[in-house]
């Protein structure tokens, strides 16, 4: 089959990566070639991409956008380690870098959520339909678009009169994240679906939010237009077709649930998990001290990066030059990954102490181990980490990102903790157990599908936010008695976490059967 590959991010090219999406879009495509299908993928140019060393220009498409026309130029580009029957393509536009050269999203203002990134996204989805209609790549199986950024071209391919030869097409829809929607309105704002695509007849009822009817949401474009939808883990599926409760801790389908039971009533909604990367090996594990030097080095080198210290990388100096001096006490807790209210909601949760459940963990952990969390994203999340920072002696808090950094981290750990209130799929959790440490994980959507308790890593549950915290902190309590107290019973769990494979090669199999298949499936 020849399929197209729609989305936003894509971290086979540099810099291509913000997210989870970039992990799938740069492995997925091998896998699927790597069993006989042609894979192109294209995303925005983003004023970078386009302008990279062995980038070709070969040709441009026009659209009418916005009431004016638009020329949007096509590229093909070089990806960082270019794989047979994968072809890379961008499409380049001075709107898809309106947040700087580079940037991947924009920032705009609470009042006006999604609205650069929504117009840059509708005008590259119309750009895409346009190439696909002009043969720029070939005679297409399958177009499979990734999360809400990429839902319109289904959109265009329903309503729009100049694409109706894409109705021949098979189109599949990737749920990354149902908690992300791009939700904007229908109409009387810049950034909105009438003024992207004016005079275009369109099903209101197929688009608009449930909650907010005068508002288009492309999460729910992608699941009720496509004819394949896919979540990125099984236990994901069960949860998003269930309404959310925030209140007692889940998050589900976030007002789109009605929509997926009815994919999943069609047979449409499946549930496949990703894979991981297990091509080369893991760095080896780095001595204490090599690990704080280099922790020292990277904290040095983001001081420097900027006129004025932030409090972060000065309270991480500090306790590095502290823990330097000092033996470690035992257990190093590691934890890598944006900074985000998903995953450090459960850890600002105040408990029965008085103290955050992110204290509290600390507390239990003095004298018996130290806590390593890498990771920068939300303001006011970083703010928290920091606080906590600058008075628990046992807490690291490395403001920033560094890969390399994070592999030291996946090696020299020996506990890995992830506390997402809610997780599509993750990756981290992967990378940590290919390094052989142990995670220990909230028991939701793929993080229940990668780590089995007590079996290659540790897992804590509960019917609220409170719950669940406190259950956090105890089942911390246990495996640290674990470690400590039945050392045979410990390095089994990090034997079994060493060897457990979730292999790209098994999704894309899947993929192929279950999204891109011509036959009904009775699965669901």
């Amino acid at each position: 089959m020849n399929i197209l590959m729609v989305a936003a991010e894509n971290d086979a090219l540099e810099k291509g990566k913000v997210g989870g999406i970039g992990d799938v879009v740069r492995d997925i495509p091998p896998a699927l070639a790597g069993i006989g299908h042609q894979v192109q993928v294209v995303v925005p140019g983003y004023q970078l991409f386009s302008r990279q060393p062995g980038a070709r220009h070969l040709g441009a498409v026009k659209v009418r956008f916005g009431g004016r026309e638009e020329m949007v130029s096509l590229f093909q580009v070089t990806g960082r380690t270019p794989v047979e029957g994968v072809t890379q393509w961008v499409l380049e536009h001075p709107l898809f870098g309106a947040g700087g050269a580079g940037r991947i999203y924009c920032d705009d203002p609470a009042d006006r959520p999604f609205a650069t990134d929504a117009s840059k996204f509708a005008l590259f989805s119309l750009a895409v339909a346009q190439s696909i209609r002009d043969g720029a790549f070939g005679q297409l199986d399958v177009v499979h678009l990734h999360d809400w950024h990429a839902a319109l071209v289904a959109f265009l391919r329903r309503f729009h009169p100049e694409y109706g030869a894409l109705g021949d097409i098979r189109f599949a829809f990737s749920i990354h994240n149902i908690a992300l929607q791009g939700i904007r309105p229908l109409d009387g704002d810049a950034s909105s679906l009438v003024a992207w695509y004016p005079d275009l007849s369109y099903d209101a009822d197929a688009v608009r939010d449930p909650r907010y009817p005068e508002c288009i949401n492309a999460m729910r474009v992608g699941i009720n237009l496509c004819d394949r939808v896919h979540a990125v883990s099984p236990t994901y599926v069960t949860e998003i077709v269930r309404p959310s409760d925030p209140g007692r801790g889940f998050f589900g389908g976030e007002g789109l649930e009605q929509d997926l039971q009815r994919a999943g009533a069609e047979h449409r909604l499946f549930g496949i998990l990703n894979g991981a990367d297990y091509s080369g090996e893991p760095p080896e594990p780095l001595s204490e001290s090599e690990l704080l030097q280099r922790c020292q080095q990277q904290v040095l080198e983001w001081i420097g990066a900027n006129p004025l210290t932030e409090s972060a990388h000065l309270i991480a100096h500090f306790r590095l030059s502290e823990w330097a001096d000092q033996a470690s006490p035992g257990v190093l807790m590691t934890s890598v990954g944006r900074i985000t209210d998903q995953k450090v909601q459960l850890l600002r949760q105040p408990l029965e102490s008085g103290q955050s459940a992110l204290e509290e963990l600390l507390d239990r952990l003095e004298g018996r181990g130290r806590l390593i969390l890498l990771g920068s994203g939300d303001a006011e999340q970083e703010r928290f980490l920091t606080r906590v920072a600058a008075h628990k002696r046992n807490f690291l808090f490395l403001r920033g990102y560094a890969e390399s950094l994070s592999q030291h981290l996946y090696a020299a750990g020996d506990l890995f903790l992830m506390p997402s209130s809610f997780e599509p799929c993750g990756i981290s959790q992967m990378l940590a157990m290919r390094a052989g440490q142990p995670c220990l994980v909230h028991r939701v959507g793929g993080l229940v599908d990668t780590v089995q308790d007590n079996v290659d890593g540790f897992s804590f549950g509960g019917g609220s936010l409170q719950e669940q915290a406190a259950n956090l902190v105890a089942r911390l309590d246990e495996v640290l008695a674990m470690a400590a107290e039945r050392p045979e019973e410990w390095q089994a769990v990090v034997t079994r976490a060493a060897e457990a494979r979730f292999l790209w090669s098994d999704a894309a199999h899947a993929y192929e059967r279950q999204l891109y298949g011509r036959e009904k499936s009775d699965e669901a």
